[in-house]
């Protein structure tokens, strides 16, 4: 059974939650060009278990540490549903959406479809986890999903379009906003190296299953798609892995809805390494960019 503990956030947000913040917005941000990388040698289900596998082996060693600490394990098995309910939902099945629709989509186009996260946030917050809700807040979640429509909507080629594979984006997306209220509610007063630790102990022998029928391992060991296997680690270690733990620690210093701006800065990166990538970028996007800062302004505005 979970106890529901109440958690007390400050109210003002340190330095160094923005610091994390930013961080995370560049990192993330890169996830998607890593996805596109990781494409060219593994199969969209093959990059989602992989990042994730990828990720357990860079938190084995602190595991094998925190499972020899009395403490850890009595939080762990009094926790375990939560943990195993946020591996699901913020980390299998988004890797999973993510890297099918990568296989569809630009990669600042996910990048933007995925400043939808704090909408729904603030959505299920409220509706599920008695979150309450400010005018100041709702304008800046509208503003910034008004912002995101316009990356969505005109990332292609400048006019109006639509890609079906954005609404695996879109649910993915509505899985992180749950995942974020669930680890506000249930695991945030964890420190994040261990609620993160764990939940990754979880996700990665899922991910592992996954993997077991397919090709994976060959094509690992095979030599012949040594970058792709490179963004593909880069992306578990840092983009699954040590990410997350930023994340849960800003919502340690925060709150759930402030950690999940970050995803409003997010196709700020997105977008510039798809200009890298020979993507073109038309004013209507900067317009869109703008509003989603203005909303982030608005929602953290003391």
């Amino acid at each position: 059974m979970i106890t529901q503990e109440p958690i007390v956030h400050p109210q003002k947000r340190p330095v160094l939650a923005w610091l994390l913040l930013c961080t995370l917005a560049l990192v993330w941000g890169s996830s998607f060009i890593l996805i596109k990388r990781s494409l060219a040698g593994f199969p969209p289900e093959q990059v989602a278990g992989g990042r994730l596998v990828f990720a357990l082996l860079f938190f084995t060693p602190f595991l094998a540490r925190q499972s020899r600490q009395a403490d850890v394990r009595l939080a762990v098995k009094h926790r375990w549903v939560a943990l195993l309910a946020s591996a699901i939902v913020g980390f299998i099945i988004p890797a999973f959406l993510f890297a099918e629709a990568g296989a569809h989509l630009t990669s600042s186009l996910a990048g933007a479809l995925n400043s939808l996260s704090p909408l729904f946030t603030l959505l299920l917050g409220a509706a599920f986890f008695g979150q309450a809700l400010k005018i100041r807040q709702v304008a800046g979640i509208l503003l910034g999903l008004a912002g995101s429509l316009l990356l969505v909507f005109f990332s292609a080629t400048g006019s109006f379009q639509i890609n079906a594979y954005a609404l695996l984006v879109v649910l993915a997306t509505v899985c992180y906003g749950l995942n974020t209220n669930l680890i506000g509610r249930y695991l945030s007063h964890l420190p994040a190296l261990v609620s993160t630790a764990w939940l990754f102990a979880f996700a990665g022998p899922i991910a592992l299953l996954t993997l077991a029928p397919t090709d994976f391992f060959s094509r690992v060991t095979s030599g012949q798609h040594g970058w792709a296997l490179t963004a593909l680690i880069t992306l578990g270690v840092f983009g699954s892995g040590l990410m997350s733990i930023f994340f849960n620690r800003v919502m340690q210093l925060s709150s759930p809805l402030f950690a999940a701006s970050v995803t409003y800065l997010i196709p700020i990166v997105a977008l510039g390494w798809g200009v890298l990538d020979g993507e073109t970028i038309y004013a209507i996007q900067f317009a869109g960019m703008g509003v989603c800062l203005l909303g982030i302004w608005l929602i953290n505005k003391s």
